[in-house]
């Protein structure tokens, strides 16, 4: 049996409740701290774990001993915790984005390098059920992949009905569009070899953005951005072989060459039971911190999906 592992947390808001939850369900886990600049909210997400509250990042590494840290702060707190948190010897898990812009992606990303820290990010879309089922039904075909991904947001609302600070409105495409963007190095194979604007960002008018990546593989890829507009966030995969659908993401259909019958696939239970991906995700970082093969992203996996969004909206 292999030794309970210590997770602690910094940060106490909604998805610090989700992971913790997903990490409390696990087996040989426990929920070992928990530090937040709202303590009254950390006292409270602490008691329905029986962890401890403590005074500091070090406070908390110092009282825990633990193996992992989860960091669930602010875009704009991020790099000041996270470089707290790689002072000490547990594996970090960052939620993402990590970092409001590309230029405090790459501060992170040092920071973590120069620490000599091992870092990943919580892009739990990659731990979809419907995106590793997508993963699988691709495997064993080599054929050319055509990626499209359909994004929709809103700035003026991010700031009115969401509370985002201006700055993060202002780079939401790095806040928020980032999930839909990962997802052409999750299914596009080899490196971004270069993005071809069709439709340029204009940030005095936000709008249509059309951007075309190319892979080293010889995989293409689509985005399309609808901004300050309505519309839905779709991700497809199209090969000689089949369409795969992820509308909306949880979910997962997939039609044949030579029908248009078109599947809808069972999906992890897990992912009704708890935020949509974030139980895998936790098993993943389990397995990680005991160097045990994990699909995890690394801090520098984020930062070049943080690279493929300023070259899409024209911001390296």
């Amino acid at each position: 049996m292999p030794p309970t592992m210590k997770v602690a947390f910094v940060g106490a808001g909604y998805m610090a409740t989700e992971h913790m939850r997903a990490f409390a369900s696990l087996p040989d886990v426990e929920i070992a701290g928990i530090y937040s600049r709202t303590r009254g909210r950390a006292e409270k997400l602490a008691a329905s774990h029986g962890a401890r509250v403590c005074d500091s990042v070090s406070d908390l590494y110092a009282k825990t001993g633990a193996d992992l840290v989860v960091v669930t702060v602010v875009e704009l707190s991020m790099a000041e915790v996270a470089s707290e948190c790689f002072a000490h010897p547990w594996c970090v898990l960052l939620e993402k984005p990590a970092g409001y812009d590309l230029g405090d992606a790459t501060r992170i990303r040092d920071a973590a390098i120069r620490a000599r820290s091992r870092v990943f990010v919580a892009f739990n879309r990659r731990t979809y059920s419907s995106t590793r089922q997508a993963l699988q039904l691709l495997r064993g075909h080599s054929s050319q992949r055509f990626v499209k991904v359909i994004d929709q947001q809103d700035q003026q609302a991010a700031i009115a009905q969401h509370k985002q600070p201006e700055l993060v409105a202002r780079n939401y495409m790095f806040a928020n569009s980032i999930h839909l963007i990962d997802y052409f190095r999750v299914l596009g194979r080899g490196a971004v070899a270069g993005v071809e604007p069709i439709a340029r960002w204009a940030p005095e008018k936000p709008g249509l953005v059309l951007a075309k990546i190319n892979f080293t593989s010889g995989d293409v890829g689509l985005y399309e951005g609808i901004w300050d507009g309505p519309g839905p966030w779709i991700v497809s995969v199209n090969t000689p072989e089949q369409r795969i659908e992820m509308r909306p993401l949880e979910q997962i259909t997939v039609q044949l060459r030579g029908t248009r019958v078109v599947t809808k696939l069972d999906v992890d239970p897990d992912d009704t039971t708890y935020k949509p991906g974030v139980r895998y995700q936790a098993t993943q970082a389990v397995a990680a911190v005991r160097k045990e093969p994990a699909s995890l992203a690394t801090i520098e996996d984020s930062w070049h999906s943080m690279k493929l969004v300023a070259d899409i909206f024209g911001l390296a």
